[in-house]
């Protein structure tokens, strides 16, 4: 995740088995218009991905002359 900190990571995911809170997730991986993110629960050990998925923004490749 580069450039990014902290800060616009999710907090506090409910684990998907035991309900305790997970406070970040293990693993981050960006692809365009999406963001994969996979949680460990250190309460139950349960693993599972919750996926974000954003408006596909245009980019601008033009070089300047």
């Amino acid at each position: 995740m580069a450039g990014s900190g902290l800060r616009s990571l999710p907090r506090e995911n409910p684990c998907a088995q035991c309900g305790r809170l997970i406070s970040l997730p293990e693993w981050v991986e960006q692809e365009p218009g999406r963001t994969f993110y996979l949680w460990r629960c250190m309460a139950c050990d349960y693993h599972f991905e919750s996926v974000a998925y954003f408006d596909a923004q245009e980019t601008d490749d033009a070089i300047a002359a």
